[in-house]
């Protein structure tokens, strides 16, 4: 069973990859260059790191895109920074610090880091200068979203997420420890992180993960951010895959009860990475939505 588990989870866990003074930015060129001249590379002193984004579009409404676990801006939304509506939205893609390339430092997992990168999201948004801002987060991304919404309600005008859990349980436990070790990956899965990374931080960082991830699971219920949801003000789409092997389908439905208003989409044949898989659709549904025209 465990074999199983775990081959499961490593065969899909691909899904999930796929000395500045303050408000001073610096362009890089390196990870733009796959997205050609429109995408701006940059980084910010922001709560003292240096945060990079890559930034696209001229539009007045500004969207920030929040990668997943161990992800970064570009590995995790390479269709919506290319093909989202430029002349509508303004899109940033954030890299969490101590991921992709906001390092140093180097990643780590206190008790409240959920509520530091959603702290450092919305005041890299306000350091360059959006009045407010939308959110589309993924995984982890999505968890970081609904903290940001629920503790920043002033600042958040709307929201997508996808593949966020309010709360850890049991089978969520197994999931984790089974992505512990990547010298058990496959290579397949393995090699775009230790590209970005290089094996060891990538190594280090994954074990850091899974133990600041399971810390949850011994608080109260699991709880997360569940004790927030309640607080989330603003217009909010939660988008489910149903064939997602990695959040059931329960985290959504408790996500879509407790936060006041919000609406689910199912999409039947959506995994993990449905953004990536179904990218036309999911693109055309976030638009639709951030613009109002959502059924």
């Amino acid at each position: 069973m465990a074999a199983t588990l775990n081959s499961q989870v490593l065969r899909r866990l691909r899904i999930l990859l796929s000395a500045l003074k303050p408000g001073n930015q610096v362009s890089r060129a390196g990870p733009a260059a796959a997205f050609g001249t429109s995408v701006t590379s940059a980084k910010v002193a922001v709560n003292g790191v240096h945060l990079h984004y890559l930034q696209t579009g001229d539009g007045e409404h500004a969207v920030l895109l929040l990668p997943g676990m161990l992800g970064s801006g570009e590995t995790d939304f390479g269709p919506q920074i290319q093909n989202l509506n430029k002349k509508l939205f303004t899109v940033v893609a954030w890299d969490p610090r101590g991921y992709g390339h906001s390092r140093p430092p180097d990643r780590d997992f206190p008790a409240d880091f959920f509520e530091r990168d959603a702290k450092d999201a919305v005041d890299l948004m306000k350091t360059l200068k959006f009045q407010k801002v939308s959110l589309l987060g993924w995984s982890d991304g999505g968890i970081t979203s609904l903290i940001a919404a629920a503790k920043y309600p002033s600042y958040i005008d709307k929201m997508v997420i996808w593949g966020a859990n309010a709360y850890v349980t049991d089978e969520d436990e197994k999931i984790y420890q089974g992505i512990r070790d990547v010298s058990k990956w496959s290579e397949k899965t393995r090699k775009p992180l230790e590209t970005l990374y290089g094996y060891d931080y990538f190594a280090k960082t994954c074990e850091k993960w899974v133990d600041g991830i399971n810390q949850f699971k011994h608080l109260p219920d699991g709880n997360i951010c569940g004790h927030l949801l309640p607080l989330v003000q603003c217009p909010t789409l939660i988008v489910h895959g149903e064939k997602d092997p990695l959040v059931p389908r329960f985290h959504a439905d408790f996500i879509h009860k407790h936060v006041r208003g919000s609406r689910l989409h199912l999409m039947p044949e959506g995994k993990h990475n449905l953004h990536l898989r179904f990218a036309n659709e999911f693109n055309k549904l976030a638009e639709d939505f951030l613009l109002g025209k959502y059924p």
